[in-house]
């Protein structure tokens, strides 16, 4: 019974309000609730529901931030395990290349990342080998490729030199620009260049690849995409297959037009088609253009992100079939560049086919002057002229044909 003059009811400043009606231990929650200073305001203060603790009583969040940590650490061990591996196998190939070589070369005005370079791509035919048995004293470059880099305008272009080109060899006079090789080594092949192009486009690095250790590269990198021009049907050069009666009823080696993935031994073989059973026209220029293809899908594998994660194991091997004068760091400012690029444009120096003392040659055409602007950047593009199969120009696109 309630003491005289108590109610035995509670008033609310607010009236009455509808809900559950507090309980003692909410009373008390909400007393503890109200500051110890006197000031507080004397509402109850809702208490926040507790994270849901997960294995070992971490929260998600924290889980969260220990995963990102663990992937930054594995990227960055995995980075310097292939950096390190990959500049073992740049600090060979630099041994490889001549050291004649590199003051033949013209410096770069600045950084890869920033400013244009041009890398000369030597394709050499005379180490020993399969094919090379009988001519490893025969040092004439068997493809020669320009590669420019123009990091402003976010393109890579490749320029093709027809290796039968007839042009003046410093010291030597006028020969096939193939034959710098024989005559000096890649350092003639880059005076020589310097010589036909001018100042407008001198030779920064080169890059020297062995065909014959191709096969092992190309295997290494998982094969390679070449957007062959045409259909190829070629004659019966190494025959796959071991009795001769076989070999003899067999067609000769077959490629389809079109982007065309390649084992390491099936680019070999298309790199090296002289006949083309299905062209009467297929020449010595066409057997270079395919080897160029060839060399610039190795290339581009070898500068892909996708293989940043084989680098721990395969970096140093990598290089073995190659000789240059890039360093580690500007192979991986190349790398970033090749990324960025938007756009990649191939050109062909040409000229007008005919036989002279040197045998079949190319006398080079005036609108390769033109060629050269285009090149830089400094002219638009124009397609090489239809049926000439030594015609001059340029195509923009990745698997664009100059055919």
């Amino acid at each position: 019974m309630a003491a005289p003059g108590e109610k035995p009811y509670r008033v609310y400043r607010g009236g009455r309000t509808k809900g559950k009606v507090p309980l003692a231990r909410r009373d008390r929650e909400s007393r503890r609730a109200v500051r110890s200073d006197g000031r507080g305001s004397g509402r109850i203060v809702e208490r926040k529901p507790g994270r849901r603790r997960l294995w070992l009583g971490w929260t998600w969040r924290r889980w969260t931030l220990v995963v990102i940590l663990g992937m930054i650490a594995l990227f960055t061990i995995w980075g310097v395990a292939g950096y390190l591996s990959v500049s073992s196998g740049v600090s060979d190939a630099n041994k490889r290349l001549p050291k004649s070589v590199r003051p033949a070369l013209t410096p770069d005005t600045g950084l890869l990342l920033s400013s244009p370079t041009t890398i000369l791509l030597l394709g050499t035919d005379h180490a020993t080998g399969k094919a090379g048995v009988g001519r490893s004293a025969d040092e004439h470059g068997d493809s020669m490729t320009l590669l420019h880099t123009d990091p402003g305008r976010h393109r890579l272009v490749y320029l093709s030199i027809p290796r039968d080109l007839q042009t003046n060899i410093p010291g030597v006079g006028e020969q096939k620009i193939n034959a710098a090789m024989q005559f000096g080594g890649p350092k003639l092949a880059v005076r020589t260049l310097d010589a036909l192009l001018g100042k407008a486009m001198p030779v920064n690095h080169v890059v020297i690849v062995d065909f014959n250790q191709f096969e092992k590269l190309i295997d290494a990198v998982g094969g390679i995409t070449v957007n062959v021009p045409e259909n190829i049907v070629s004659d019966r050069f190494d025959c796959p297959y071991k009795t001769q009666q076989r070999c003899l009823q067999w067609k000769g080696w077959r490629f389809h037009k079109g982007p065309t993935h390649m084992t390491g031994h099936q680019a070999l073989i298309f790199s090296r088609v002289r006949i083309n059973q299905l062209d009467g026209s297929f020449t010595d220029f066409n057997r270079q253009r395919d080897q160029q293809l060839v060399e610039q899908a190795t290339m581009s594998k070898l500068s892909s992100p996708s293989l940043f994660f084989s680098l721990p194991f395969s970096g140093g091997s990598l290089l073995k079939p190659i000789a240059t004068d890039l360093s580690t760091w500007k192979l991986m400012q190349l790398a970033w560049v090749k990324f960025r690029a938007g756009e990649t444009i191939h050109c062909r120096l040409g000229g007008t086919s005919t036989t002279d003392s040197l045998g079949d040659v190319v006398i080079g055409s005036p609108e390769n002057i033109r060629v050269i602007g285009e090149v830089l950047g400094q002219s638009a593009l124009q397609r090489p002229e239809k049926g000439n199969p030594y015609a001059p120009g340029c195509v923009a696109g990745a698997n664009a044909s100059l055919k």
